[in-house]
């Protein structure tokens, strides 16, 4: 069976938040996704999102940026390949631009599933459509607000809490939450808020059994990070510094961190997450599913990612409703007592609906 693609559609939609979502660094209030649209010369149609923001504050890479690589650079790239098989796909000789790279990368995987009449998560090597999801919490104006949130979650069937950090919203927060909540799952998230000088702070951050403390320094370091992890009983868990296998590699070596992060959209795709997945599981280093505020196509192809085994923890990529008011899939993804169930019919197992996002490109 040979793959090739006759034609690519670009889409953007500007998905407004239900509610705004702070970080260390930015606020969050709408999302400019960028989605792409790949028909084969069969007719089938996969689909792919770019999880790029519209300004550069999390990576290089932004919406605009990734339509134009995909339009000048990793279109005609493509079309220029003959595969039988999604793992067959090149595309290195572009350089970085991940983001872009995964939406192509996506659309070609769902396309591939389709043909084999099988699920897009059983042709990645997935044995469940069962995930443990968890909830991320943004940085919030006060305590009873941000206690009244974690209680929502839980009582929603979350099963892991996440919290962001940052110098000033640290210690005390978790006080306060530890007293309320001794005993649930719980985990914070720095985005590189901190660096070493800040090692005593976070070595007070062990008395609160957290499950891990994500990327807790600069985005792109890792040797800070192996000090730090010798500082602290919590587990680090690197992000930001992760973008190939390649770093997982250094970082392993270096012991900056215990468990790793993994990002569909931020790692290039499905073969390079896969790759990172199954390196950590040779070496019993656990990891999981991050999310980028996806939406219905990135949040459903990440979660065909966390069907692999060494997914070890709930992922954040959590039900359609949590994050949109109208989500471009049907049915939306929906969660029942904490676990999001992946539909069974071929590719993704959803229906894409992009009549209300504007078409950038058609070629």
């Amino acid at each position: 069976m040979t793959l090739s693609f006759t034609k690519l559609r670009l889409y953007r939609q500007a998905l407004p938040l239900k509610h705004p979502f702070q970080n260390s660094s930015t606020i969050v209030t709408e999302k400019d996704v960028l989605f792409a649209e790949l028909i084969d010369q069969d007719g089938l149609r996969g689909y792919g999102e770019c999880v790029a923001f519209d300004s550069p504050w999390y990576t290089e890479e932004t919406v605009e940026t990734a339509q134009h690589m995909i339009q000048q650079h990793l279109w005609p790239l493509l079309q220029s390949q003959e595969i039988t098989h999604p793992r067959e796909l090149n595309l290195d000789s572009v350089q970085r631009h991940h983001m872009a790279k995964t939406a192509l990368e996506g659309a070609v995987w769902d396309i591939y599933a389709k043909k084999m009449k099988q699920p897009l998560y059983q042709v990645l090597g997935g044995k469940t459509n069962q995930v443990a999801v968890g909830a991320a919490i943004g940085i919030q104006s006060d305590l009873p607000t941000l206690l009244t949130k974690i209680e929502e979650a839980l009582a929603s069937g979350f099963q892991r809490i996440k919290l962001k950090i940052k110098p000033g919203y640290d210690l005390h927060v978790l006080e306060q939450v530890r007293r309320h909540y001794p005993d649930i799952p719980l985990m914070v998230d720095a985005n590189s808020a901190y660096t070493l000088q800040d090692t005593a702070l976070l070595q007070q951050i062990d008395r609160f059994n957290l499950l891990m403390i994500e990327q807790p320094l600069g985005s792109d370091d890792l040797l800070d990070h192996s000090i730090l992890q010798q500082e602290l009983k919590t587990s680090i868990c690197l992000d930001e510094s992760i973008d190939t296998l390649a770093d997982v590699q250094v970082a392993l070596a270096l012991k900056s961190c215990q468990i790793i992060s993994i990002k569909l959209g931020k790692v290039g795709g499905f073969n390079q997450a896969r790759a990172i997945h199954d390196y950590c599981q040779e070496r019993g280093v656990p990891v999981w599913c991050g999310g980028m505020l996806e939406a219905g196509i990135g949040r459903a192809q990440s979660l065909a990612l966390a069907t692999l085994p060494n997914f070890y923890y709930p992922a954040d990529p959590g039900p359609s409703n949590r994050y949109w008011q109208r989500d471009i899939i049907q049915p939306e993804i929906g969660m029942e007592k904490g676990m999001i169930t992946l539909p069974e019919q071929p590719g993704m197992g959803y229906q894409v609906d992009l009549s209300t996002s504007e078409q950038v490109y058609s070629s």
